[in-house]
């Protein structure tokens, strides 16, 4: 039922998750009664349902025991699928030939014909279904000549263009009507019999006669619409619109998207009466245009609906989905006629240079790369520009690369930047030096672009390019500045925007509040960029440390969730969701409250794995061992411990050479000896040493082994450590990470230098160390970890209090730090006796405390 129900809706891969539910649950039934022939029936009505759904999206699991094997489960595609049903209908017939289920065989037999024809299989195995249909629906007449159900789908077989028998068509259909006189589907069927064989009348009568015993059956609407549209009658497009009120089907739905796009392609009716009433006042081109998105999710093969698609999406000022539509439709329209461009190009003497182009082309987008090399060679020995030479060339050189050999596509784009170099040419230079990694190849091929391609056209292509050819040199402050100036230069382009959006907390991570803006403004310029923009405007939210305390209504949590509910699809998002909770969950930690968003890590991981789509293997990867590794770092957050160990080792069993997850082990494990708070032997130490040096890049890594030493009263061996992880910071252009290093450091030394330690090395660290992360950015922390020093150095002195008044005074500094800060205000004031300050700290204290309850 819930199947059926999907399916009325044009919720096609809903269908077909609940038909793979309904087949598990019928196949164990089967098991327990496999001498009840209601249950075969309905595995055979289940199987017969995906008749209507593309076979793109039929990919069903089936329990072996249906298939005759022991175990397991297999997968089965739509022609299987309609086979399997036929012999369940099969089954169900040795165990009661019941003239339903003689019926049902014989609709199933018919919708396998249907769709082998529609596949362009042998028509030897289609006959043969066809007739094997014909036979059992007569027998299912024979046994019960009274039952209107059987007459009609007899009729529909009878009346298949590969049949072609409408004598008996028509006799069935009216022995179904004197069976049932309100027998509205047969009257429909019989006027769509009189309609194909070009009985206009008889089929305005049958079809009105449908229309009187029940006004609102869509079917026989959709006649009365291809009628008015065989006579040219006026009335055709609101015909063909009011089926598309009364439910969805794909013959009304194309019908209408048909008449709308050609009323609005004759620009001289906008001012008539008809224009104004069918196009303005029924609101035609959205409604045109919903109905037209579902024929195409249930017909994704018809290049006619894709181009009526974008046509409509045009109109609505729907530039991307306009663009996907005529994509889809000039792909699908491709795979249609290729062979057909094929030969005709075959059949014609190929002298001009146009052909011989055309050809390669066709042989290139067909997958004949070898004909294609040698029919773009032949065009190169007849081009007579130099600027047609550049492009044979490149064209060459994709084909090379396609075949996996770099070295001679990077040879033949080289001899075109040689004689009269095309952007095109440049571009592709450019993208092979950023595919090999090599730096000197793609700056040269960058700098020969700029100097080609000037204006505003491409400015989109040519600061991606740009950007990415300063990422590879490690030039992260230059990838921002890139995106930056093209967005001054063009602040009304929203794609600008979302690209700066999508860098910066990539290369500019400091500048993540910005970043946030950018997307914002990209939103705001074109609601179209809505998908990517939210999910880049979380992330740079989380880059800047924004969370729900801060603002309700516009935090990471709100905008990824956006984000999700406008492209569920995405796995990327779903991995921003994640860290989104993990943020939100350690900031109620830090204010002492319980976490809402908990359990959540298994969930979210599956939902990742489960949306990988047509997304590269790599891509995909990436995504899955973030999103593995974010989780077990939530449960060992979190405490749970066991679980975040089973994660790790399930982890490890699939990817045993992954360093990231043997390092995570490594700290579950360590985590659990370091809370019973015993030293550590040195066996242990050296093997968590060997641990980080495999993850020898990660900046996190050495930080958590200079935790582990500090825990263990090894000092200098965390200082070591955190100077490396500076190191590889400041390698890796990371701005948080060596925030962080210079941070850790800071507090490390700021600790040793509290218990009293006298080493003048410990105090100059903090002070050196507070005094970098400063220069990186204004921190509150630095200010505080400074503060401090020098409270521990000189309690009494006037520049403690100061330093101290700065950061408790300072706006916007975390209330976690300022509290810090004027508690050492406090005991400075109460060892100098200044009650006066003292009244009016407390008093501020409380005040404060007053505002955050």
């Amino acid at each position: 039922m819930l199947a059926r129900s999907a399916l009325d809706n044009y919720l096609d891969r809903k269908a077909v998750d609940f038909i793979e539910q309904a087949l598990e649950f019928f196949t164990r039934a089967t098991k327990h009664r496999p001498d009840v022939s209601c249950l075969w029936k309905l595995l055979g009505d289940t199987c017969t349902s995906v008749h209507v759904i593309s076979p793109t999206k039929v990919n069903v699991q089936v329990l072996g025991s249906l298939l005759g094997k022991n175990a397991g489960k297999q997968m089965l595609k739509k022609s299987e699928l309609l086979r399997l049903g036929g012999r369940c209908y099969s089954r169900a017939l040795q165990l009661m030939a019941l003239p339903s289920i003689w019926c049902d065989l014989g609709i199933n037999y018919y919708r396998q014909a249907e769709h082998l024809t529609a596949a362009g299989t042998d028509m030897n195995e289609i006959n043969e279904l066809l007739e094997k249909s014909l036979q059992c629906l007569k027998k299912a007449v024979r046994l019960d000549s009274k039952n209107h159900l059987y007459w009609n789908a007899l009729g529909v077989v009878a009346s298949c263009s590969a049949i072609g028998n409408y004598a008996l068509a028509q006799h069935s259909f009216i022995k179904s009507v004197q069976a049932e006189q309100i027998n509205v589907v047969a009257w429909s069927n019989l006027g769509v019999l009189y309609l194909a064989t070009g009985n206009i009348e008889q089929a305005h009568e049958a079809f009105k006669v449908a229309q009187s015993l029940e006004p609102s059956y869509l079917l026989c609407w959709i006649g009365q619409a291809l009628i008015a549209e065989a006579v040219g009658s006026y009335d055709t497009m609101d015909l063909f619109r009011h089926t598309t009120e009364l439910n969805m089907h794909t013959e009304g739905a194309k019908g209408y998207a048909h008449w709308v796009c050609s009323t609005l392609q004759d620009k001289s009716n906008r001012n008539t009466e008809l224009y104004l009433y069918n196009i303005v006042q029924m609101n035609a081109i959205p409604a045109a245009q919903v109905v037209l998105n579902k024929y195409t999710e249930r017909n994704p093969d018809d290049a006619s609906a894709f181009t009526m698609l974008g046509y409509l999406n045009e109109y609505l000022h729907l530039k991307r989905q306009a663009t996907d539509a005529y994509e889809r439709s000039s792909l699908t329209s491709f795979s249609i006629h290729q062979m057909k461009n094929l030969r005709v190009y075959a059949s014609i003497p190929l002298t001009e240079f146009d052909g011989i182009v055309g050809i390669a082309l066709a042989y290139f987008k067909k997958g004949l790369l070898q004909e294609s090399i040698k029919a773009y060679e032949k065009a190169l020995s007849v081009a007579e520009s130099e600027q047609d030479k550049a492009h044979i060339l490149t064209a060459l050189a994709i084909i090379e690369y396609k075949q996996n050999r770099v070295q001679t596509a990077e040879t033949l784009l080289f001899k075109c930047s040689l004689k009269e170099p095309s952007t095109e040419s440049l571009k592709a230079l450019c993208t092979l030096g950023l595919v090999k990694q090599d730096g000197t190849l793609a700056t040269a091929a960058l700098k020969e672009l700029l100097k080609h391609e000037k204006g505003d056209d491409r400015i989109y292509e040519r600061c991606l390019i740009a950007s990415a050819v300063y990422a590879l040199q490690g030039r992260n402050v230059a990838v921002q500045r890139e995106v930056s100036k093209a967005v001054h230069r063009n602040p009304d382009n929203p794609a600008l925007w979302s690209l700066l959006s999508r860098l910066v907390p990539l290369y500019a991570s400091q500048k993540a509040k910005g970043g946030a803006v950018a997307g914002n403004i990209a939103q705001v310029l074109d609601v179209n960029h809505g998908k990517e923009v939210l999910l880049n405007i979380a992330v740079n939210q989380l880059a800047a440390g924004c969370h729900m305390l801060e603002d309700e209504k516009n935090n990471p949590l709100k905008n990824i969730q956006k984000a999700i509910r406008l492209c569920p699809d995405n796995p990327s998002a779903w991995a921003v969701l994640m860290a989104a909770c993990h943020a939100e969950n350690t900031v109620v930690c830090l204010n002492n409250t319980q976490p809402k968003l908990t359990d959540l890590e298994m969930i979210l991981v599956a939902t990742v794995s489960a949306k990988k789509n047509n997304l590269p293997h790599n891509y995909i990867q990436t995504v899955e061992d973030w999103c593995l590794c974010q989780a077990i770092t939530s449960l060992e957050e979190t405490g749970k411990l066991s679980e975040a160990e089973v994660l790790c080792t399930k982890g490890l069993k699939s990817r045993p050479e992954h360093p990231a997850l043997f390092l995570l082990l490594r700290q579950v494990q360590c985590k659990q000896l370091l809370q019973s708070h015993k030293e550590l032997p040195d066996n242990i130490l050296e093997e968590l040493r060997k641990t980080v040096m495999a993850s020898s890049t990660s900046v996190a890594a050495w930080q958590w082994l200079a935790k582990v030493y500090q825990s263990q009263r090894m000092m200098v061996g965390a200082e070591m450590c955190y100077r490396k992880s500076l190191q590889l910071a400041s390698q890796q252009g990371s701005w948080n990470g060596k925030l962080s290093s210079l941070l850790r450091l800071a507090m490390l030394a700021l600790e040793i230098c509290m218990a009293n330690v006298s080493n003048e090395h410990w105090p100059s660290l903090v002070q050196e160390a507070t005094t970098e992360a400063l220069k990186l950015s204004y921190c509150p922390l630095a200010a505080l970890l400074q503060a401090l020093l020098q409270y521990n150095r000189k309690m009494g002195a006037r520049e403690t209090r100061r330093m101290l008044e700065r950061v408790v005074y300072q706006p916007g500094n975390p209330e976690t730090i300022v509290s810090v800060a004027r508690w050492y205000l406090l005991q400075h004031l109460y060892a100098k006796d200044d009650y006066e300050l003292i009244d009016v700290s407390q008093s501020t204290l409380y005040r404060n405390s007053i505002s955050l309850c």
